[in-house]
């Protein structure tokens, strides 16, 4: 069991320390690198499922010791995994931001009023509404 869980441990650190490439990588690179880290931490997983049954077969007297070295492990994996998923989460809401700005500076805006009832604003009158997408703007008075 020891060499196992000393394997084990030694990839949980591994994994913190590849947490931090995140942040620092490229667009191209960054999908490679979570990745490695998601098999990594998938393969910790199966790792914990062969401790949690080495760790039952332990002598009484070092069972108990085994079980709680195990858990800790697997509460490391599983807060590795939520940082994981935190992190892509925030890059697609971000992804998401960029694409809907993108869309909002290439449209162009026009008034909902027909240009073929007569001369545009200036047909207005002295008050009506302009609406964009969800927003809506009212004009007073008439364009001169």
């Amino acid at each position: 069991m020891e060499p196992l869980y000393q394997q084990t441990h030694k990839q949980v650190h591994e994994i913190q320390s590849h947490m931090g490439r995140l942040e620092t990588a490229d667009k191209q690179s960054l999908h490679l690198v979570e990745n490695e880290i998601q098999a990594s931490i998938d393969q910790i997983f199966s790792h914990l499922e062969r401790l949690e049954i080495l760790s039952s077969k332990e002598p009484p007297n070092k069972r108990q010791n085994a079980k709680l070295r195990v858990d800790q492990l697997k509460y490391d994996v599983q807060h590795l995994q939520t940082a994981l998923r935190n992190f892509q989460h925030r890059r697609y809401a971000r992804e998401q931001q960029e694409r809907q700005r993108e869309e909002l500076l290439s449209r162009t805006f026009t008034t909902n009023v027909s240009q073929a009832r007569g001369g545009g604003l200036q047909a207005l009158g002295s008050s009506s509404p302009l609406k964009l997408g969800s927003w809506s703007f009212i004009f007073v008075g008439g364009v001169r």
